[in-house]
Formats: C-alpha cells, sequence, structure tokens
C-alpha cells in the first residue's frame, strides 16, 4: 500500500464486519469505520478543501479524531495535528505556519475549551471553519453533524476520482517538532514512506487482526498516529483510544476489552508493575508491547513478561524527522539487548555513528547517529536553511543524537539531542522553554536543563538570574509559565542565581549547572 487512502480501502475490503474501533458504547466495524471515513471525506469536498489543503486537528484521543484525518487524507489534504497540552499561542504559532484551512477541537478536554485559547487569534488566521469534535459549540463553530451533513450531495465518484489522484510521494502529515532555536519546525512527510515504515514496524512486532489496541499515545504524536491509527489499518487490529492516561484507568480496560497490544514510556509498565491493587486485575490478555524514549532496566522487561504477560516487549529509536522510526528489536531479542539498546536499523534504511569529519566509527565508540533511506522527511515546512542543516547532499539525516553501534548493528543511545529533555515520553527542548520564560517581567536571564527523576525521567529545572531590581518567587514563574506553555515544558524547580556561568563567547555552560544539581542534591 503506497497511500494512506490505499489502506483504508484495504481494511474495508479485508476485514468488513471485525470490529475496528471501540470509543465508550461506540462501537464499529471496519465497514461502518470505512463509511464514517467517507462522510468525512465528501464534507471536505463539500467545504471546498483542495489537495495539499491543510486540515488541523487539536484534540484528545477519540474516535472522531482518526475519522476526520483520514477523511482529509482521502481528498489529498494534509494532516497537521496539534498537541493537546499547547497553549493557545503556540497552537496559534503552527496553524499560522501551515496556513490550514479547518480546524477539528474540542471545548470539554480537561477543564479546557480550546476555542476559547485561540479567540484573540482567530481573525489573524487562515481558518475557513472551526468543527468541535466534541463539547458545546460555541457560535461561529461547526457542529460535527452539521460537518458530515454538509457532504451529503457529493456522491461517490467524486469522493473516488480525489482519492485516486493520491501519489505516494504526495504529503500525508506535518508534524511539528521543537528544535534548538526555540521555534516549533514542521516535518513534511509523504504518503509512501509512512506507509511502508509502518508496514514494517507491524511486521517486526507482529501485530495481527487478533489484537486489541489500546492506544494511550496521543494520536497528535506520531507514534499514536502511525503506529496507532494507520497500523491498525494495515492490520485490522481493533483500534481502542485512550484520552487520559492514568494507571487505573488503563489497568481496568485491560481486562474489560481483552486488550493485548499495550504501548507506552517505560514510566508505564513501571507505574503498572508497581501498583498495590495489581495482582486484583487480569492482565493476562496482554502479549505486545512497545517501549522506548528513555533508560529501562533489564528487571522491567523480566517484569513485563512474568507478572503481566507480555510475549513480545520491543525496543526502537526514531525521530519525527524519519517518520518516527529508524530502529527496533527483534521480539526474540534477549531482554539484555531490548533494555540496553534501541534495536538495529529497519529493512531499507541505512543507520550509521560518525565522528565530527563524517566518517563512520568503529563499533563500540560513540558518534553522532545519523540515518538515510526511504523514511526520511521531504524537509522542514517552509524553511530551506533548517532542511539544509538538518539532511546533507548525500541523504543523511542528521540526528544530533550521540550513540554507540555493537558489532551486530544494535544502537546504543547515550546522549540525546544535545540538551533534549525527556521527561515523561515528552521532549522538551529548553530553547523553547528559555524563550517563554524571558518574557516574564522580573526574569533577566534564564537556562534550562534536565535533571533524572525516577518516575519521570528526567524533570526540567530552570536557573534563573532575577530582572534589576525585581524579588520573584518561584512558585509564581511555574504559573505563568503554565498560562503560556504546554504543562510538560514548565519547569519543575526554578533555581535563583546572581550569575550564569558562560565561556568566553558568553554561551552558557550548561554542563556546569547539571554539575550544581548533582552536587547540591537539589532535585526534589
Amino acid at each position: 500500500m503506497t497511500t494512506i487512502p490505499n489502506l483504508i480501502e484495504n481494511a474495508v475490503d479485508n476485514f468488513q464486519d471485525h470490529e475496528a474501533v471501540v470509543d465508550g458504547n461506540l462501537r464499529w466495524t471496519f465497514k461502518e469505520y470505512g463509511e464514517q471515513i467517507n462522510a468525512a471525506a465528501k464534507a471536505f469536498i463539500s467545504k471546498g478543501i483542495k489537495p495539499g489543503d491543510r486540515i488541523a486537528v487539536w484534540a484528545p484521543n477519540t474516535a472522531r479524531w482518526p475519522v476526520a484525518a483520514l477523511g482529509a487524507h482521502c481528498v489529498g489534504a494534509v494532516l497537521v495535528p496539534i498537541n493537546t497540552r499547547f497553549r493557545g499561542e503556540e497552537a496559534e504559532y503552527i496553524l499560522s505556519r501551515t496556513s490550514a484551512k479547518i480546524l477539528f477541537t474540542v471545548t470539554d478536554f480537561l477543564d479546557t475549551n480550546y476555542v476559547d485559547l485561540l479567540k484573540d487569534s482567530i481573525d489573524q488566521l487562515d481558518l475557513e471553519e472551526i468543527v468541535v469534535l466534541k463539547g458545546s459549540t460555541p457560535k461561529d463553530c461547526t457542529t460535527w453533524e452539521k460537518f458530515i451533513e454538509s457532504g451529503i450531495s457529493i456522491n461517490e465518484t467524486e469522493l473516488e476520482d480525489r482519492s485516486k489522484q493520491i501519489t505516494g510521494d504526495d504529503l500525508c502529515h506535518i508534524l511539528f517538532t521543537s528544535g534548538t532555536t526555540g521555534k516549533p519546525k514542521g516535518a513534511m512527510l509523504e504518503h509512501a514512506a509512512v506507509c511502508r515504515s509502518y508496514q514494517t514496524w507491524c511486521d517486526v512486532i507482529g501485530l495481527t487482526s487478533t489484537d486489541r489496541y489500546l492506544v494511550i499515545n496521543p494520536f497528535f504524536h506520531t507514534f499514536g498516529l502511525n503506529a496507532g491509527i494507520l497500523a491498525c489499518l494495515m492490520t485490522g487490529a481493533t483500534l481502542i483510544p485512550h484520552p487520559i492516561f492514568d494507571v487505573p484507568s488503563v489497568m481496568k480496560r485491560i481486562p474489560e476489552e481483552k486488550i493485548t497490544m499495550l504501548p507506552g514510556a517505560p514510566t508505564i509498565y513501571q507505574t503498572i508493575l508497581n501498583h498495590p491493587d495489581l495482582e486484583n486485575f487480569d492482565m493476562s490478555s496482554l502479549r505486545l508491547a512497545v517501549t522506548g524514549a528513555a533508560t529501562i532496566p533489564v528487571d522491567m522487561i523480566y517484569g513485563m513478561r512474568e507478572k503481566l504477560g507480555f510475549e513480545t516487549v520491543v525496543t526502537g529509536y526514531g525521530l519525527t524527522e524519519a517518520s518516527g522510526i529508524a530502529t527496533m528489536c527483534r521480539h526474540d531479542d534477549d531482554p539484555e539487548i531490548i533494555a540496553k539498546t534501541s534495536g538495529r536499523a529497519i529493512e531499507g534504511v541505512e543507520v550509521i555513528v560518525v565522528n565530527e569529519a563524517g566518517s563512520e566509527v568503529p563499533p563500540g565508540e560513540p558518534g553522532e547517529i545519523i540515518i538515510r533511506g526511504y523514511n526520511i522527511m521531504r524537509g522542514y515546512l517552509n524553511d530551506p536553511e533548517q532542511t539544509a542543516e538538518t539532511i546533507d547532499q548525500d541523504g543523511w539525516l542528521h540526528t544530533g543524537d550521540i550513540g554507540v553501534m555493537d558489532p551486530m548493528g544494535y544502537l546504543d543511545i547515550t546522549d540525546r539531542k544535545k540538551d533534549m529533555i525527556i521527561t515523561g515520553g515528552f521532549n522538551v527542548y529548553p530553547a523553547e522553554v528559555e524563550n517563554s520564560l524571558m518574557n516574564h517581567p522580573e526574569i533577566g536571564q534564564v537556562a534550562v536543563i534536565g535533571a533524572p527523576d525516577e518516575r519521570m525521567g528526567e524533570i526540567s529545572i530552570a536557573f534563573v538570574v532575577p530582572a534589576k531590581n525585581s524579588s520573584p518567587e518561584p512558585r509564581e514563574i511555574i504559573n505563568w509559565a503554565r498560562e503560556r506553555i504546554a504543562n510538560f515544558k514548565v519547569p519543575k524547580q526554578i533555581i535563583f542565581v546572581d550569575s550564569l556561568p558562560t565561556n568566553a563567547s558568553g554561551k552558557v555552560l550548561k554542563f556546569e549547572l547539571r554539575e550544581r544539581i548533582k552536587d547540591s542534591n537539589q532535585v526534589d
């Protein structure tokens, strides 16, 4: 399958009456799922959406999320997912950057009305319509039902003609990833690359039509979107969206829905393994697990197999610019390998470790990880300079991650993108947080670093030099930041200092700040 519309057609043909989506009381077969997607696609045509137009979704995991996204794909539109933790300014930047025509969102998620978050900027955006997937519908917005109704007059032939025009080289997603400059960058991904990447992913882990897949990874993320929504279409697995991760609700749903596939960051499995009531929950249906993005204890892999009953536990490594996938362990790898490496390159993709001169280093020596293959993005949206910095003339994607390759080709990632922090499975780029905090009137200088945390993997800490004649309070700065940036980006601790350590050129020496944390034991 080379396009997402091909995947949908194939899934409907092959898995007709098999359960496709479960969301609360809603239960669709693949035939019904296909009908929902077609109805959304017809609505897009009636709204005048053309191939290449951008459609944004800013909502938690729910059955209507993939219907809107896949409907957009069927008419050649490009999907722009937005992180549900983003605040108004962050979402506005992405909507503006992509010139999105329609936004699908909600007004009742975790007491947040996403339409309200945009009220000061809607007039400056290219949005032609806001469709509310769930919750009360403000004036000037459209209900989901009204949106679907708008496509009734579009016939099947017109929709088929649109879908057939889509090729594997066309864009399917623009996924935003923060960068060291502090501004998110839109990675442009193509149909064929994404389809091939995740067919390989499905083959490696052994996902099948018998699996019931609890997708706790957010759909706005490359994993929830590609390894969740698309993987279920590829294999006929049942897609079961989970809107908010909390251990009791996940543990309850596993026996209720006979969940077989449960992916997630290591913290998820560790929390379940350590839960005092674990013995009261029937975990016997669990079969497949995919994890990564943080250090993994070997004992956790054994615990997942022995206590939770997983037959297959796989780790991997990827980044948005590489369609979210580059290396994977195999299901029959030793637990030590699964815990201590991110696997080896997937078929058709090259992954090597190089020195500063760009030459491949011998096994066992550290260097920068670079990737080349069909999975590499087309480039960053409207940013040829950043694209050229990231993808060299020979087609190698320079990740900025440091790793060591063993003689068998298994990759151990020893350091993340320069200063990037991974907290609870989410990537936090200090430059972006620093740029936001510098707007606080009582902050003169700031440097954000990561510190180890047993539960979250890492937490972010901000070293702050107060502005002249000011005496800011840590709690006030944290609360101020929460109103402006996603909660996972907000520093968990503020440390006031008279000055930041710098080198001769004025660059902050963050390694010294990390040493201070280590030496003073200031992390809670």
